[in-house]
C-alpha cells in the first residue's frame, strides 16, 4: 500500500496545482481598451499583459499528467491482475468512468480559454468608424475549466484509492477441470 500512497499523493498534489493555476487563470484574464494613434487615423486594441494563458496551458498540463499517472499505476483499470470482487471494486469502476469524463471536460474547457486568451485582435485596425472588436476570454471558460479540474482530482483520487484497496490480496481461486478415475 507504500505505493499507493506515494501514487495517491502525486495525483493529489499535481491535480490541486492544476486547480489552483486554473483559478489564477480566471483572475488574470486579459482586458483590452479601444486607443486612437496620434494621428488620430486608426484604432485598435491594446491589452493588458496575459499571465492567464501561461497559467490556463500549466493547468492543462499538469492535469493530464495527473491523470496520466492515475492511469498508468493502475493499468487503466482494465489490464493488469484481477481485482477483489464487491463493493470496491465496483464503486472504482464509476469513478474510473467518472473522473475520464470530468476529466475530458475540464481539458475541453481549459484549451478553449486557452484559445480564445492568445488570439488577439489587437492586430486588426479599421479605418474611421468601425472600431475592431477587442474580444477577450468569457468570464466563465477558466472558471468552468477550474471547477471541472477540482471534480477531476476528487474523482480520480477516489477512484485510486477504491482501486487500491480493491487490488490487495487478491487471487483468483485456482478452477482445475480434470479427469479424476472413479
Amino acid at each position: 500500500m507504500a505505493g499507493s500512497t506515494k501514487v495517491l499523493a502525486a495525483v493529489l498534489l499535481v491535480d490541486l496545482v492544476a486547480f489552483g493555476l486554473a483559478i489564477g487563470a480566471v483572475q488574470s484574464r486579459p482586458s483590452a481598451r479601444l486607443e486612437t494613434d496620434a494621428r488620430q487615423e486608426w484604432t485598435y486594441c491594446v491589452y493588458r499583459t496575459d499571465a492567464a494563458t501561461a497559467l490556463g496551458g500549466t493547468a492543462l498540463a499538469l492535469l493530464l499528467v495527473g491523470q496520466a499517472v492515475a492511469a498508468i499505476a493502475s493499468r487503466c483499470f482494465c489490464c493488469g491482475s484481477a481485482l477483489r470482487p464487491g463493493g470496491a471494486r465496483a464503486c472504482a469502476l464509476v469513478l474510473f468512468l467518472s473522473s475520464w469524463v470530468t476529466f475530458v471536460i475540464a481539458e475541453a474547457c481549459l484549451l478553449a480559454g486557452l484559445l480564445q486568451s492568445a488570439y488577439h485582435t489587437g492586430y486588426r485596425t479599421v479605418f474611421f468608424q468601425n472600431p475592431p472588436d477587442c474580444e477577450t476570454v468569457r468570464r466563465g471558460t477558466f472558471g468552468a475549466g477550474a471547477a471541472f479540474a477540482l471534480f477531476t482530482c476528487v474523482l480520480t483520487s477516489a477512484y485510486y484509492y477504491y482501486f487500491s484497496k480493491a487490488r490487495i490480496h487478491y487471487h483468483r481461486p485456482e478452477v482445475a477441470i480434470g479427469m479424476s478415475p472413479l
